[in-house]
C-alpha cells in the first residue's frame, strides 16, 4: 500500500506539484525534478529494487536511479517537483484506476512511496517497429497517487467497448491496460508523403481511459532544432553577403 499524500499543483503552462508529507511519509521521484523541500525531509537515491529495476527504468526513458524523499520530522513538511517543459502535470489515483496505468516513456514525474515504475512493451510486433514513442511504455502499479507530465494541452477520453480512436503516435500520454494498442498506415501515397502526419497512426480500441497531449516534447524539440538551423543558415548567408560587399571575398 502506498503512502497517502496531499498535494497542490501550481502554475498554468509551466507547472509544479507540491506534496505535503506527514511524519514518516515519503515520495519517489525521477532524479533532477526536485524544486524545493523542507528541512526535515531526507533524500536517498537507489536503483529502487535492484539492478534489473534500474535497467527497466532506463529502457523506459527514465534514469537508472530513483530518488526517495522521506519526512523524518515531527510535523508536516512540503516538497515540490517541477515539470521539465511546458505542459500539464496529471495526477493519477492508481487505486481508482484498478492499480495499474500505462504511460508514455519518460512521462513519470513523482509518486507516493509504494508506487512502482516498470517498463511495458506493446504487444504487437508491428506496433513495436512502427509505433514510435508508443512502443516502450511505463507501467505504474500500486494503490496511491502518481504524477505524470504531458506537453501542451491534455485531453482525457473514456473509450467504450470496441470504440476506436486513431491518434498520432507521439500524442499518447497514457492509457488503461484494458485499451488495445496497435498501429495502422495513414493510407495513400500522397497522404504518407505530403500529409505531414507520418506514415503511421496509433489505433486505440476501448474500453478504458486514454490521455492525449497536444504538444509532444519530440515535436517541440524538432521545431526548436529546425528554427535554430534556419537561423544559422540565415546568419551564414548574411556573413557571406557582408563579406562580398566589403570586398573581403
Amino acid at each position: 500500500m502506498a503512502d497517502v499524500i496531499d498535494y497542490r499543483i501550481f502554475g498554468d503552462d509551466m507547472q509544479l506539484v507540491e506534496v505535503e508529507l506527514d511524519p514518516g511519509e515519503g515520495v519517489r521521484a525521477e532524479t533532477g525534478t526536485m524544486l524545493y523541500m523542507g528541512e526535515a525531509i531526507r533524500m536517498s537515491t537507489s536503483s529502487g529494487g535492484g539492478i534489473m529495476r534500474g535497467l527497466q527504468r532506463m529502457v523506459s526513458g527514465e534514469s537508472f536511479f530513483i530518488a526517495e524523499f522521506v519526512n523524518e520530522g515531527r510535523s508536516k513538511a512540503s516538497i515540490a517537483f517541477a515539470a521539465p517543459y511546458p505542459g500539464k502535470i496529471i495526477p493519477l489515483d492508481l487505486h481508482g484506476l484498478g492499480g495499474e496505468f500505462l504511460c508514455q516513456k519518460d512521462s513519470f514525474l513523482c509518486a507516493a512511496r509504494g508506487i512502482e515504475v516498470e517498463v511495458a512493451f506493446t504487444r504487437r510486433f508491428g506496433a513495436g517497429i512502427f509505433g514510435g514513442e508508443g512502443f516502450i511504455l511505463q507501467r505504474l502499479t500500486g494503490r496511491g497517487l502518481a504524477f505524470i507530465h504531458a506537453g501542451g494541452t491534455v485531453v482525457e477520453r473514456e473509450l467504450y467497448a470496441n470504440e476506436v480512436l486513431r491518434v498520432d503516435t507521439g500524442c499518447i500520454v497514457g492509457l488503461a491496460p484494458t485499451v488495445d494498442y496497435d498501429i495502422e498506415t495513414t493510407g495513400g501515397i500522397k497522404n504518407a508523403l505530403f500529409g505531414g502526419e507520418g506514415l503511421f497512426l496509433a489505433k486505440l480500441t476501448g474500453p478504458g481511459k486514454v490521455l492525449l497531449q497536444s504538444l509532444p516534447f519530440s515535436r517541440l524539440a524538432d521545431r526548436v532544432v529546425s528554427a535554430a538551423n534556419f537561423g544559422n543558415q540565415e546568419e551564414r548567408r548574411g556573413g557571406l553577403l557582408g563579406s562580398f560587399i566589403t570586398g573581403d571575398r
